[in-house]
């Protein structure tokens, strides 16, 4: 349990981000937090670097809604005020917080506060390196095996792990390794993963594969910018994944010289119309809503739309609109995303 949101087994795959403002700044960190949340973000997570943002964390929490985590690299003694200013999680890195005392206070008071700890790897900050003829996926692996020895001991099991690359590749093998080794819920993640462009690309390379493994149990997408993006994309992962559903899925085709309207912008507007309404979908609901077609002429729809449970295939200034792939009705091309939504209204 992070607050009211529970990680792991069959609870939904949660969402979570991290505030880019200083934490100190308790103002700017609690409206940046707010936005997040109203993008549908689950789980927030602070970067605490020294005392002040520690001890921001009470006030930050007076403010908003969903959990806070603590993000804590080098000082246990931060960890230790995080727990103590009300911080729902903590974050540690096994490779920069190792004397076994240090690990100790912080386990005894995440143990009497009932708050879990991520234990986080990157493979910058790698404790220990691989043996000759390993990978580096295979050292992320070994070293925090090793680093959680420390908790198995103390018999605190409150724990949630992730091994984190900015390299795809690597970080989807030290998560496959890590998940033959144990069965604590996994913090799934490309690290440094770069502008949107770039970073969306490699973000859903590699968390989607995880999860079409059954692997993961809480996302944060990490991108260079604006945080809100990484929201949007995660949403967009776990939809695509099969994982969650935030409403209607629309498909549409690529266009081509067949097309016959102009689909770009009616393919907009069905989207913007349906995110007004998205409060009608329970988002952590497993049950996976309507698929909605929109094709651009009568090649692609109906028939190559048939698993769509509703869609409209475009020709001659008018719209076929089909239900379960047959046709029900035509309309014309001005009233095509009003008849679509009263449709799905109906359908659900």
């Amino acid at each position: 349990m992070v607050g009211n949101v529970k990680i792991g087994s069959f609870h939904p795959v949660s969402i979570q981000s991290m505030t880019k403002t200083h934490t100190f700044d308790i103002a700017a960190t609690v409206s940046q937090a707010q936005s997040l949340e109203k993008a549908g973000c689950e789980l927030v997570r602070v970067a605490v670097k020294d005392i002040e943002d520690a001890k921001a964390i009470s006030d930050i929490k007076k403010e908003i809604k969903m959990p806070l985590i603590a993000d804590i690299h080098f000082d246990h003694e931060l960890a230790l005020e995080a727990i103590e200013r009300g911080a729902n999680k903590i974050r540690i890195n096994p490779g920069n917080i190792q004397r076994e005392e240090d690990i100790d206070k912080v386990v005894g008071a995440s143990a009497r506060k009932g708050i879990p700890i991520r234990v986080g790897v990157n493979s910058g900050s790698l404790m220990e390196v691989a043996k000759e003829g390993g990978t580096q996926a295979a050292g992320m692996v070994k070293s925090l095996l090793s680093y959680l020895e420390h908790f198995r001991r103390r018999k605190f099991n409150d724990i949630v792990v992730s091994l984190k690359s900015s390299d795809v590749s690597t970080m989807v093998e030290a998560y496959r390794g890590m998940a033959n080794e144990c069965d604590y819920p996994f913090h799934l993640g490309v690290t440094a993963s770069g502008l949107p462009a770039e970073g969306i690309v490699k973000s859903s390379m590699g968390i989607g594969s995880l999860l079409l493994d059954g692997i993961g149990d809480t996302i944060r997408v990490s991108l260079t910018g604006d945080p809100r993006g990484e929201i949007d994309t995660a949403r967009r992962i776990l939809a695509s994944a099969g994982t969650r559903h935030f409403g209607p899925e629309i498909i549409a085709c690529p266009t081509c010289g067949r097309c016959q309207v102009d689909l770009v912008p009616i393919v907009k507007e069905l989207e913007a119309e349906l995110k007004k309404r998205c409060t009608m979908y329970d988002t952590r609901c497993t049950k996976k809503p309507p698929i909605i077609a929109v094709m651009g002429c009568e090649v692609n729809g109906p028939g190559e739309a048939k698993e769509a449970d509703i869609g409209i295939a475009f020709g001659n200034g008018k719209g076929a609109i089909f239900c379960d792939g047959a046709i029900v009705k035509t309309v014309k091309v001005a009233e095509a995303v009003k008849e679509l939504i009263n449709m799905i209204g109906e359908k659900r």
